[in-house]
């Protein structure tokens, strides 16, 4: 993914592109046109800002980046033209390859995304500007690949991860173990919103565009899970407490103005009893619901603080999902 080749028909690249190249097509106007028109997520562009092999870079790289041609004649030119005539809503910047942000002029192309852009007032970016700024400097913060640090930011972030472990790109001789499992998925899911950030999966399609079985297995599992709990992630703030102090596993989300806690536990109780330290019940108005089951569950307040529910007997085929469960509770403090 740093190797330039653009998926529109770059002036710049070239031609190194997919509208001279391979499909001969403007790759991201279909995708740009599919999203907007048939979906209401928000369109956004990931770019890279160094290419591995660039002549133009390369001889900026051995002058210790003195030499500026590279961002002049190519990354800029660039970004500015995917802006322009794309409009993104976000905008993900990559791979400095070691140079500073003076080397790309970040500041001055974000002042001008920001204030004069057509999207400057909807267009969100990332930490990616040059060597030095990640984690430092962005709309939300991405710090490191896998970024998952386990409690609450004071800067919104992201955790942009991969299904592959090993690899952001599709791998012909990557083994079964070589994936998450969709149990090791949701607990990133559910880690990842509970402490307030943004779950970025990535998945490699193979070179015409093809996506492998497994990937495919993965993002229907995680729809369906999303169909079931996805009550307790979407549109949902962080909690007082992200986990729970008693039971390990269990994550929470809010939604304070439907009075809502939910918690996300990712290991069935063999006793039937969810023992929850953080939650302090409301006597006569604090309800509790598993997603997908839809009644009631009985609970009893423990001595200073917390609950423990009774989780419904349920056979395997009976159960609102297979991996990972939400409890939806009612005025808790």
């Amino acid at each position: 993914h740093h190797e330039g080749f653009t998926l529109w028909g770059s002036e710049y690249s070239w031609n190194w592109n997919a509208v001279d190249e391979g499909p001969k097509r403007d790759i991201v106007k279909e995708l740009e046109v599919a999203i907007r028109n048939r979906t209401d997520l928000h369109f956004g562009l990931y770019y890279s800002l160094f290419e591995w092999f660039h002549p133009l870079f390369l001889e900026d790289k051995f002058s210790l980046f003195h030499k500026r041609q590279f961002p002049v004649s190519k990354t800029l030119p660039e970004l500015y033209k995917i802006v322009n005539k794309y409009q993104p809503e976000v905008l993900w910047a990559d791979g400095d390859g070691g140079a500073p942000d003076v080397y790309w002029n970040s500041t001055g192309f974000l002042a001008w995304l920001y204030n004069e852009s057509p999207v400057r007032d909807t267009v969100v970016t990332n930490d990616r500007w040059g060597a030095g700024t990640i984690c430092k400097h962005g709309g939300y913060y991405t710090c490191s690949d896998r970024y998952n640090p386990g409690h609450l930011l004071p800067h919104k972030w992201e955790n942009c991860m991969t299904i592959d472990k090993f690899s952001w790109g599709y791998r012909r001789d990557a083994g079964i173990h070589d994936y998450l499992t969709i149990e090791e998925l949701v607990e990133q899911l559910v880690e990842t919103v509970a402490c307030g950030g943004n779950l970025l999966m990535n998945i490699g399609p193979t070179q015409d565009g093809t996506i492998s079985a497994i990937f495919e297995e993965r993002l229907r599992q995680m729809g369906s899970w999303l169909k079931v709990n996805g009550e307790a992630i979407y549109e949902t703030h962080t909690w007082r407490s992200q986990n729970d102090t008693v039971t390990p596993d269990v994550w929470y989300t809010s939604k304070p103005t439907e009075k809502l806690v939910y918690a996300m536990f990712l290991k069935w109780p063999t006793s039937g009893q969810l023992f929850l330290g953080q939650p302090k019940a409301t006597p006569g108005a604090t309800e509790v619901k598993l997603l997908g089951h839809g009644q009631l569950l009985n609970w009893t307040a423990l001595k200073d603080s917390g609950i423990v529910a009774e989780l419904p007997p349920l056979a395997p085929h009976q159960m609102p999902c297979e991996w990972g469960w939400a409890l939806a509770l009612t005025n808790v403090l």
